[in-house]
């Protein structure tokens, strides 16, 4: 008796990759603007602009993958 396994690919596509790593750089531009804000230096517009920046990473990441770049899209050469 087999079990068959199916394995969703975990979002290891050039999508999902661009969107973490456009997060990640609005999330740390965040941590150190809203530090910088706790210090008295008027960096209050960066964190809200980083919060900004994170919202665009989502965007881009949904339409690189309905472009075809997410998990087992047409232009991905490595097929999950």
């Amino acid at each position: 008796m087999t079990d068959e396994v199916h394995d969703p690919g975990h979002g290891n596509s050039p999508a999902a990759w661009t969107a973490v790593i456009i997060i990640l750089v609005a999330f740390i531009i965040g941590t150190f603007a809203f530090w910088f804000e706790a210090q008295g230096l008027g960096t209050l517009w960066l964190v809200w602009a980083s919060a900004g920046l994170l919202v665009v990473g989502l965007i881009v990441g949904g339409i690189m993958k309905a472009a075809g770049y997410g998990v087992g899209g047409a232009k991905v050469k490595s097929k999950h």
